[in-house]
């Protein structure tokens, strides 16, 4: 296929290297008007992410979002105002600097409230503090891997979400059906979602669970974002998903409940019997562990293969900072990067500050090293992760989770196992948990710029500005959030007092809601064991040493309302709680390593077989109901295949991908608005729809079906029996 170029600049079609905007074209990229509203959709999805990471441990990819409100509310102000349409290329900057937000996000709900729950305060400067070096070090890192991962690595790493990105981009450029196929899907998954999951008129994940085979289920998230992913990465990756949860639902679940039903205790690290737990207990108590121990291991299998192209990468990189610059204006405006000088300047910097910072209590110089080492390897193996699988299926707290093993199993090793280094171990985790959820971020950003033809170094720095910009509101926004869920409660011992001198200062002060009831100052206890008669938790001292208060975090808290009676909303923080009983696991010698390496065998095994171990992996890791959708989307994708002759160049473009990428934006965006409408009760219950239809909302038959019509859509715009391409 032979590309052209039109009068504005603009490549229909390019087979080579995708681009469609020219390299010679001159239009208008970084200005301020885009970087300016990138930065503002950046904090709101940034502000919405941390939210539904904290409910659910997960969150939506933001730049398709960002992308499809760039593009209406620069043609809504060009119509208003008569000013200029936006270029393609500004609305990219939108969305790479927009998409910031969503990955810090996620990187900080993830580990930083594992701090309440292993009974440390959460400070603004600590949190803000490691929100921006996580961020800033996946930028700079995966800057040098921009040509191995995206370039060179093209046809082989699909980026579904930066594809998708891209799709949605060029057809708001180009209008027409190409327009209208993703703006029907954006519009379907919008409405879609909006139904289900804010007015409950279906439940969102039916379930199976089957009592003629114990311990196995099935369940389904019927989104559209999900399903929509599952279309445009294709039905391999898809289906060697769909095999990691069938192993996790139907062979690892029920083995432990046949072979451990009949046991008299709990295994470490359940509390309870295996015959008193759900499906759902042994997943988050044991099959979680195995998942994490196949994306560790996946993941750094996965790396060693990608070693030469890298490697050569690397060179390059460095032959760059060697030049001192010589050359670069001769660069094409396609293949211009910011410098390797400023990268490796950049890291020193970063790690510097991580050693030196007192909020991070990294005390020896092997901090800084660990840092250095994971953020390399797991902002790699993101972006590889992210070109397979998408970012929303990409499993950070997996990487997370294999940091914080081998940091922890490192400090035993080196006799650092007192209280101060479970701040250590979690800083550093949390560090490199938020520069690999930022690298694979930068890395679909650049694959869409890759495709419209933008800048790669106006994105590096329109990515860095809202990096900063989110990671100091972040910070705000979960102290906000864990402080009007924090609950003091009133608590007397007669009789029983505590040293306090042991305790530092009476620095402590109740915050939110209940700070009016109270301004005074007292010493903070954490307890981890009962103690005088007093339960584990955390308390507050008076300066006679008495108990004055329970507090009860915002973060895995067991009240439900103040002693007024108030009720409050508490977070699950899934993935938090996670991290802290792996920082306690490790550093108290208890953590079940059985588990873990039954997860790294089961990668191994994938490898000699022949077989992608990582996305096998993400099945395991991740709960069934997220790998099934992406499976049917898959599935669907199939079928139009194999009855299409088309190129798979012409494939990647085909209205199915279109229709697709619409529903991925459509459902996110709708998921966002109902977690930000979630901190308003009236709204939502005014919003829920449940009772007007009955039974059916909570009818898995009945969701279903309402899924079907929607897999069947999809179908029919990918057959190409509705919405027609365009002839002309």
């Amino acid at each position: 296929m032979v590309a052209f170029v039109t009068k504005g600049g603009l490549v229909a079609s390019d087979v080579q290297h995708k681009s469609f905007v020219a390299d010679t074209a001159k239009l208008p990229e970084l200005t301020p008007f885009p970087l300016i509203m990138g930065v503002l959709l950046g904090i709101i999805f940034g502000a919405s992410s941390l939210y539904l990471a904290l409910k659910v441990g997960m969150t939506v990819s933001a730049s398709i979002p960002i992308a499809v409100l760039s593009i209406t509310i620069f043609r809504g102000l060009a119509k208003v105002l008569g000013t200029r349409k936006a270029s393609i290329l500004e609305n990219n900057i939108v969305q790479t600097t927009g998409s910031a937000g969503e990955s810090i996000a996620f990187g900080v709900a993830v580990t930083m409230p594992a701090l309440l729950i292993l009974g440390y305060d959460m400070e603004l400067t600590r949190v803000a503090l490691v929100a921006i070096l996580g961020s800033l070090l996946g930028i700079l890192m995966m800057i040098p891997l921009r040509y191995a991962l995206i370039v060179k690595a093209h046809k082989e790493l699909a980026y579904p979400e930066g594809t998708a990105c891209a799709a949605v981009l060029i057809s708001g450029e180009k209008g027409g059906t190409s327009a209208l196929t993703v703006f029907t899907g954006f519009f379907f998954g919008f409405f879609y979602k909006l139904a289900n999951v804010g007015m409950k008129l279906w439940t969102d994940v039916p379930e199976k669970i089957f009592s003629t085979y114990k311990g196995s289920y099935f369940s389904t998230e019927v989104s559209p974002e999900l399903l929509g992913v599952g279309y445009i990465i294709g039905p391999r990756i898809a289906g060697i998903m769909i095999a990691g949860g069938i192993l996790s639902a139907f062979v690892l679940t029920p083995a432990i409940v046949l072979f451990g039903g009949g046991l008299a205790a709990p295994i470490f690290p359940a509390t309870k019997l295996i015959s008193q737990m759900s499906v759902h207990e042994i997943w988050k108590s044991y099959v979680l562990y195995i998942g994490a121990g196949a994306v560790a291991a996946g993941g750094i299998i996965s790396l060693f293969q990608s070693l030469p192209v890298i490697a050569k990468a690397f060179v390059s990189g460095l032959g760059n900072l060697r030049a001192a610059g010589v050359g670069t204006k001769s660069k094409k405006r396609t293949e211009q990067d910011l410098s390797m000088r400023f990268v490796v300047l950049g890291i020193i910097g970063l790690v510097f500050t991580i050693t030196v910072a007192p909020q991070l209590n990294v005390q020896h110089p092997l901090g800084g090293l660990l840092v250095v080492f994971f953020g390399f390897l797991f902002v790699t193996v993101s972006s590889r992760l992210t070109g397979e699988i998408g970012s929303s299926s990409n499993p950070i707290s997996g990487m997370t989770v294999a940091t914080l093993l081998i940091t922890c199993l490192i400090f035993v090793l080196m006799g650092w196992i007192g209280p101060e280094y479970r701040v250590t171990a979690l800083s550093i985790a949390a560090v490199v948990c938020i520069a690999a959820s930022n690298g694979g971020t930068t890395s679909q950003d650049l694959k869409t710029g890759y495709l419209v033809g933008g800048t790669p170094k106006l994105q590096q720095i329109g990515i860095l500005v809202g990096s900063l910009t989110s990671a100091l509101v972040i910070g705000y926004t979960i102290l906000v959030l864990i402080d009007a869920s924090t609950i003091y409660s009133k608590r007397s011992f007669p009789g029983v007092t505590f040293d306090v001198s042991k305790l530092g200062s009476a620095d402590h002060k109740l915050h939110g809601p209940d700070s009016t009831r109270d301004s005074g100052s007292y010493y903070s206890m954490h307890l981890t064991e009962p103690t005088n008669g007093v339960e584990p938790g955390k308390y507050l001292l008076n300066e006679k040493g008495e108990i004055a208060y329970l507090v009860d975090p915002g973060i895995n808290g067991a009240l439900k309302a103040r002693d007024d009676g108030t009720p409050v909303q508490k977070y699950d923080a899934p993935k938090a709680r996670l991290m802290s009983l792996i920082i306690d696991g490790i550093l108290t010698q208890k953590l079940p390593w059985g588990l873990v390496l039954l997860g790294v065998f089961i990668a191994v095994v994938l490898e000699f077989c022949g077989i992608a171990s990582l996305p096998f992996a993400v099945g395991v890791y991740l709960p069934i109901s997220s790998s099934a959708p992406i499976f049917f989307g898959g599935l669907i994708r199939w079928i139009v295949d194999r009855s299409s002759k088309k190129s798979s160049e012409d494939s990647d473009s085909s209205p199915g991908v279109l229709l697709s990428s619409g529903l991925i934006a459509g459902g996110a965006i709708a998921g966002i608005a109902v977690a930000l409408g979630a901190l308003n009760e009236g709204l939502m219950k005014k919003l829920d729809l449940s009772q007007s239809v009955g039974d059916l909302s909570s009818s898995p038959v009945f969701a279903y079906f309402i899924f079907a019509i929607m897999c069947a859509f999809v179908l029919a715009v990918g057959k190409e029996w509705l919405l027609k391409p365009s002839k002309r």
